[in-house]
């Protein structure tokens, strides 16, 4: 019985975590997992980050893409989840513009390169019950790539912060990832503010509750 009981807590566990491997550019999916996203240290394990000033907090990636995804600058974007986003939290998009000279294969995305463009917000009910945009789905929440964005080699990062212990400090999980694309038909804008990863963060507490 209590192997039983082990191997369900186990079972429930894995269920409760999710990777983000298949970008989708205006309904149009990739055609395979990690195919323009690079392939997350935790594709098997599909464990959350809970040190956001680790490295890992840029891109988690352990590999790069072989692909590179085209998205014209106005598309609405958002990744397949490999399970349930059950857990509450805000879902943020972030790009960061290649340097001249390098590729985007093969970038690390370091320095306060980074700029958001999107982020969510919750909903709260007359039961005064919070939920978020995409929780419970099998994707994140949709954003969009603003039509200002110069066109060019980004990577495109997304992040599910994961808030249900995070009344605990570095207890929030980060669920992320980063996709090798080309923004197409951009504009003349100047993104900002920049962020760097690791760096944007110190330490994630909230209360679900209140």
């Amino acid at each position: 019985m209590k192997f039983l009981i082990s191997l369900l807590l186990a079972a429930t566990a894995v269920q409760a975590h999710y990777t983000f491997p298949r970008l989708v550019v205006n309904g149009k999916s990739d055609s395979a997992d990690w195919a323009t996203t690079r392939r997350t240290k935790n594709a098997d394990s599909k464990q959350g980050i809970e040190n956001p000033t680790s490295a890992d907090i840029r891109c988690y990636s352990s590999s790069d893409a072989a692909s590179v995804a085209t998205v014209p600058a106005g598309a609405t974007i958002h990744y397949i989840s490999t399970q349930q986003v059950n857990h509450p939290g805000p879902t943020q998009y972030y790009l960061a513009k290649v340097p001249a000279g390098k590729d985007v294969k093969s970038w690390d995305g370091s320095g306060a390169v980074w700029f958001k463009i999107a982020t969510t917000m919750p909903t709260v009910n007359a039961q005064k019950q919070m939920s978020w945009p995409a929780q419970n789905e099998y994707k994140t929440a949709n954003a969009t790539i603003p039509k200002a964005v110069p066109s060019g080699d980004y990577l495109l990062r997304v992040e599910h912060i994961a808030l249900h212990m995070a009344m605990q400090a570095n207890k929030a999980q980060f669920y992320l990832a980063c996709s090798q694309i080309t923004i197409t038909g951009g504009g003349s804008g100047s993104p900002g503010p920049m962020a760097s990863f690791p760096g944007a963060y110190k330490s994630v507490r909230f209360d679900v509750c209140h």
